[in-house]
């Protein structure tokens, strides 16, 4: 599985490429305030060189988080950056990750993670952040079925939605039923179960990673529970994420 995952993430971090490769400025705000084309890449390619080596060398990792600051992640946004030095790391992560032996898991920020789970949320962070870069450009991408591993980890952090914002998260079980770009049905949860979010696997995606506002979303949330998760679906980790501004009015 770990092969194909990274096929993935390797396919996801190409579409990125071809948007940025051609540019000459890359200091274009993007949606998420404050960060530019290159913040958005550093970001990347900073959480891709500390993954690899969480991955390698798991003291290496520890030393690095006890002197680590405490804005880190942003600090690694500001960082300078080239196209090939993103390559490089990207490159560095997926060998890291193929060669972690199956059932070990490496060290994190938050729990301990394994190789697909790393790899899942490398692509995840990839395609959200590759969103920004293109409605910075104004280019609409093509949804393909690399969306899947972001709604799952979307719907694998259900709990963590609502830590993250100082909630007890409900016991009650939420049917998540997307349509995939190709048509077909992706499903998580009991089919029996009364909260529901449906509607295209895209609009799901948008709204957990917090790039689309729920009202510009063609997402149907029934039930409580469903309800209210929605607003604050967060498939990234860190502070809760403050959302985008709706673009239409409800």
């Amino acid at each position: 599985m770990i092969t194909e995952l990274l096929d993935d993430l390797r396919a996801e971090s190409r579409v990125l490429d071809d948007l940025v490769a051609p540019l000459d400025d890359w200091t274009v705000p993007t949606p998420a305030e404050g960060w530019t084309i290159a913040n958005q890449i550093s970001h990347l390619r900073w959480t891709d060189r500390v993954a690899a080596l969480a991955a390698r060398d798991p003291g290496a990792f520890a030393e690095a988080l006890r002197g680590a600051s405490p804005d880190a992640v942003d600090e690694g946004a500001r960082e300078p950056v080239t196209l090939a030095q993103w390559l490089a790391g990207r490159v560095e992560l997926a060998e890291a990750l193929a060669a972690l032996p199956p059932g070990v898991k490496m060290p994190w920020f938050g729990p301990p993670m394994s190789a697909t789970s790393m790899a899942t949320a490398r692509l995840m962070e990839t395609w959200a952040h590759g969103q920004d870069v293109a409605d910075a450009l104004g280019v609409t991408r093509e949804p393909t079925h690399r969306l899947r591993h972001v709604a799952h980890i979307a719907v694998r952090t259900f709990g963590w939605s609502f830590v993250v914002n100082g909630l007890t998260a409900p016991r009650v079980p939420v049917r998540v039923e997307l349509v995939a770009p190709d048509g077909e049905a992706w499903t998580w949860g009991p089919e029996d179960a009364q909260d529901r979010i449906t509607g295209p696997a895209l609009d799901f995606c948008l709204l957990a990673t917090q790039r689309r506002h729920r009202d510009d979303l063609d997402v149907t949330v029934v039930g409580e529970a469903a309800g209210a998760w929605a607003p604050i679906a967060q498939a990234f980790a860190g502070a809760p994420g403050t959302g985008r501004a709706p673009r239409r009015r409800p």
